[in-house]
């Protein structure tokens, strides 16, 4: 188990979050709240906007990245549905202690998917709160796409994502709630940034001011951040990608999506009250996406959140664990070790 949830510490994660969760309107979603009359964001003791704390992605981890088909272009849910939502988020976040009073260990001690927000969806354009069709380019690569999901033999690493590998879920995917290890944390200094991920212990370092972009031919999973200070907006465009990773999280209820080498990201990080922040992102990749789409979601600081150590599979066994129950090259193999040469079945369970 992760991190022990309940229906009380989700209540109360609404009752933290209430500040970001007032959008009443359509038009309000996808958009920055107006700050309190007469709020003024602090400022570090270098003069930039501090934005510096913990923000656990999980008080929203139960509103989808892609809305679901049943909404239309509607936004937002109404009151019933909303209910309804909060119940089955507070439902599964009681499904620890089902398992613990049954004796069993399932999902219910694994995932951590937090609360929902009233609007259908992370992605707010286009209409249709969706990713966007594949150009065919973007489909091939898509077809070439492999993953512990999508096949039951493996020959090597190529076989597997960079999430399966445990190396980065690479951008946007890292700045979107996942079912587990969901922090966030925010450390400035003169001149920089960084983004501390909870899961994959990944970091991301974002470049203020006019410094050269590294050369075209260093490409990384999260690529090469700079951003500027546009009042009390962080505005950051991240370019230099590998096209590497998967767009968005690769698992029983998603298609995987590719992204290029041309994939570009520019966000808004929005001081907007006391302890809270708006996020959008404008994801670009015209290799890959017929156009682009946008997220914009709130962000609320939690301090007394503690990340956990993301060790993955310690060890690094797990793939060469995959490999040789999987592959015909180790059907000796597993016969000298106890089983039989026929490969074994994959069991697939959570993300």
């Amino acid at each position: 188990m992760m991190r022990g949830w309940n229906g009380l510490a989700l209540a109360g994660l609404l009752t933290l979050a209430a500040p970001a969760l007032a959008q009443t309107t359509e038009e309000e979603v996808g958009r920055p709240p107006a700050p309190p009359a007469g709020w003024q964001a602090p400022l570090t003791p270098w003069g930039d906007p501090d934005m510096r704390g913990t923000y656990p992605l999980e008080s929203m981890g139960s509103t989808p990245m892609q809305r679901p088909a049943h909404f239309g272009t509607r936004r937002l849910m109404t009151e019933e549905e909303y209910r309804n939502a909060f119940l089955s988020a507070e439902e599964l976040a009681e499904l620890a202690d089902v398992e613990d009073e049954a004796g069993v260990l399932g999902s219910g001690n694994w995932f951590e998917r937090g609360a929902p927000l009233r609007q259908t969806s992370l992605i707010v354009e286009p209409a249709n709160g969706r990713v966007p069709p594949l150009t065919p380019a973007g489909e091939e690569l898509r077809a070439q796409m492999r993953d512990s999901w999508n096949i039951a033999v493996f020959e090597g690493p190529q076989d597997f994502n960079s999430l399966d590998r445990c190396l980065s879920r690479g951008l946007p995917a890292s700045m979107i709630p996942f079912p587990y290890n969901n922090g966030l944390r925010v450390f400035q200094a003169p001149g920089v940034v960084v983004i501390n991920l909870e899961l994959i212990h990944e970091t991301r370092v974002i470049h203020l001011g006019d410094a050269a972009p590294p050369p075209d031919v260093l490409r990384t999973y999260l690529g090469h951040s700079r951003g500027r200070w546009e009042g009390n907006t962080l505005v950051v465009e991240t370019t230099h990608f590998n096209g590497l990773s998967p767009m968005v999280i690769v698992g029983p209820t998603n298609r995987p999506i590719p992204t290029s080498d041309h994939l570009r990201m520019v966000e808004h990080f929005t001081l907007t009250g006391p302890g809270q922040v708006y996020y959008e992102a404008w994801v670009h990749d015209p290799v890959v996406l017929t156009e682009p789409f946008k997220m914009g979601f709130p962000w609320t600081r939690d301090d007394d959140y503690q990340p956990f150590e993301y060790a993955c599979h310690e060890g690094n066994t797990i793939l060469p664990s995959y490999i040789r129950a999987t592959s015909p090259r180790f059907a000796d193999w597993r016969v000298a070790n106890g089983g039989t040469r026929d490969p074994a079945p994959v069991v697939r369970q959570g993300n």
